[in-house]
C-alpha cells in the first residue's frame, strides 16, 4: 500500500520498506518546457563536498553506483535507482530536484510526484502542482537523509533562480563556459 505524503512529512525508509534498493520516480511537467531533475548527493552540513554526487544527466551515477540515473521511465519524467546500504558515510542526504530549463516558473507546472518503489511496489507518493509555487524556477522535491537511520522527507520548496542558484546553494561551483579565442 502507498503511503501518501503532504509537504513536511517525514518516515523512516524501515517504516515504508525493508528495502535498501529503491527506486525513485519523479514526475513533473509544464507548457513547452523541459526540466532537469538531478540528485544531490550531500554531506552533513548539506555541502556538496564532493562533485562525483551531483548526479544529473551529464553525471549519471555516482562512483560506487549507489545513486545512479536511469532516465524516464514507467511514466516517470527522470528515475534514479537508490541503494542505501552502499552509499558511502561522507553522504548523509540526498537532494532529489527539479529546475526549468528555459523561462517559466514552478508555478505554471501540472500536477507531479515523486515516489519510492520498493521491490516493485510504490510505497511513498508526494504529490504537488504549480499552485504551491509563485516566481521560483527550482524547487526541491524530497529528501532521503541519514538521522540514525535513512529517512525520507517530502520537501516540495520553491527555489529561486535557476540550476546554478542551486548548486550554489549547496555549496558547488557552477563552471562558466570559455567564450572561444579570436
Amino acid at each position: 500500500m502507498t503511503r501518501q505524503f503532504q509537504r513536511g512529512h517525514k518516515a523512516k525508509i524501515s517504516d515504508l520498506t525493508p528495502g535498501t534498493d529503491l527506486y525513485v520516480g519523479v514526475q513533473i511537467a509544464g507548457p513547452g518546457f523541459g526540466f532537469d531533475i538531478s540528485c544531490f548527493g550531500l554531506d552533513a552540513n548539506e555541502q556538496l563536498t564532493d562533485d562525483r554526487y551531483f548526479i544529473f544527466f551529464n553525471q549519471p551515477k555516482s562512483p560506487e553506483e549507489s545513486i545512479q540515473q536511469l532516465g524516464a521511465q514507467s511514466g516517470d519524467t527522470q528515475s534514479f535507482r537508490i541503494t542505501l546500504d552502499r552509499i558511502p558515510q561522507s553522504i548523509r542526504k540526498l537532494s532529489f530536484t527539479a529546475t526549468i530549463d528555459g523561462s517559466g516558473t514552478m508555478s505554471q507546472v501540472g500536477p507531479g510526484y515523486l515516489r519510492i518503489v520498493a521491490g516493485g511496489e510504490e510505497v511513498a507518493r508526494y504529490a504537488f502542482n504549480g499552485s504551491e509555487f509563485t516566481t521560483e524556477r527550482a524547487v526541491m522535491i524530497g529528501d532521503f537523509y541519514f538521522k540514525d537511520v535513512w529517512r525520507f522527507a517530502a520537501v516540495g520548496q520553491g527555489f529561486d533562480g535557476g540550476l546554478d542558484a542551486l548548486l550554489k546553494n549547496f555549496g558547488g561551483e557552477v563552471l562558466e563556459e570559455q567564450a572561444p579565442a579570436l
